[in-house]
């Protein structure tokens, strides 16, 4: 059966840029995924560096580096059964152009390289990421009153 987790959602430069950010949002919250928080930053170089530290070793690294500082992220954490794998679903394919209409990347992307949104893929991630870009005091637990209706 699946259970309640938190994802790590970041809207990226280009998002932000774009004023997707509430777009990004309202598809969240009409899937029935609760907000637990959200914040407007710019990191830095080394922050980002160790967000993407798996990747240091890929000749893009680099690039990805200064495109993701390059303007403000908005950083959030999304909260609901099976969030990690339904927010996948929700943003799409990295590759935009095999991602399907409907989701945040078919329906707002064209490149790899300016896909929008950055997803946890997996639940272990998902807490490694949540707290390098949260303070537990920035996360808010609250009970959505829609939550009988979204849940049995």
């Amino acid at each position: 059966m699946s259970s309640s987790e938190q994802t790590f959602i970041a809207i990226k430069p280009d998002g932000v840029q774009r004023g997707l950010v509430g777009t990004i949002i309202s598809r969240f919250e009409a899937r029935g995924f609760k907000l637990a928080a959200i914040k407007l930053v710019t990191p830095g170089k080394a922050h980002l560096e160790q967000h993407y530290a798996d990747l240091k070793d890929k000749a893009f690294f680099p690039g990805l580096i200064e495109y993701m500082n390059s303007g403000p992220i908005c950083a959030m954490i999304w909260e609901g059964v099976d969030a990690v794998k339904t927010g996948r679903v929700l943003l799409g394919a990295t590759n935009p152009l095999a991602s399907a209409p409907g989701t945040i990347r078919g329906d707002f992307a064209l490149v790899t390289g300016r896909n929008v949104c950055h997803g946890s893929d997996s639940v272990e991630n998902a807490k490694k990421e949540i707290a390098l870009w949260f303070k537990e005091g920035d996360i808010v637990s609250w009970e959505s009153a829609q939550a009988k209706w979204i849940y049995e």
